[in-house]
């Protein structure tokens, strides 16, 4: 439409995951989504994201938090060399919305527990649910893995795509 995109500040209101998306570029996300901190370039990797076609209102999940004074998280390390090094990096993090959002969605526990099915680097949920995904060193692995998830259910949405660096 040849406009510029509005500031972050601005589009919050649209929805917590609105200024990362509008940033274009890989980011850690914090606070409600206002908080977006450049992250080192990610390697060569594929995602599965997944969801069970259930809507999970975000302000449901921040209600259902019990803790809303979590301990920082780690810090970011200059880069990593591998995605096995970006999945081991990320399993020791958290997604401080995931158990709220099992609370309000149940389903949301079986989306990750059919994705580990498939052997991933890592299995987390995104945002505050309910799409969650599975990392992958290859394509043809999160191919492979897609079309498990599709087939064992095929209710569900689920898509095999590369992840953007």
């Amino acid at each position: 439409w040849d406009r510029p995109l509005p500031p972050a500040d601005e589009v919050l209101a649209l929805g917590a995951d609105v200024p990362v998306c509008l940033a274009g570029r890989p980011a850690r996300m914090g606070g409600i989504g206002e908080a977006l901190a450049p992250v080192p370039a990610l390697p060569a990797m594929s995602a599965v994201l997944v969801n069970p076609r259930v809507e999970v209102a975000t302000p449901a999940v921040f209600r259902a938090l019990a803790r809303k004074c979590n301990p920082p998280l780690e810090p970011l390390p200059p880069g990593f060399a591998s995605a096995a090094a970006l999945a081991g990096w990320l399993a020791r993090q958290r997604n401080d919305l995931e158990a709220p959002a099992i609370a309000v969605a149940p389903v949301i526990a079986e989306v990750l527990a059919a994705i580990a099915a498939t052997t991933p680097l890592l299995t987390r949920m995104s945002g505050s649910g309910a799409t969650c995904f599975g990392l992958f060193a290859s394509r043809g692995d999160a191919v492979a893995a897609a079309r498990t998830v599709s087939r064992r259910r095929p209710g569900w949405w689920v898509r095999a795509a590369p992840v953007l660096a």
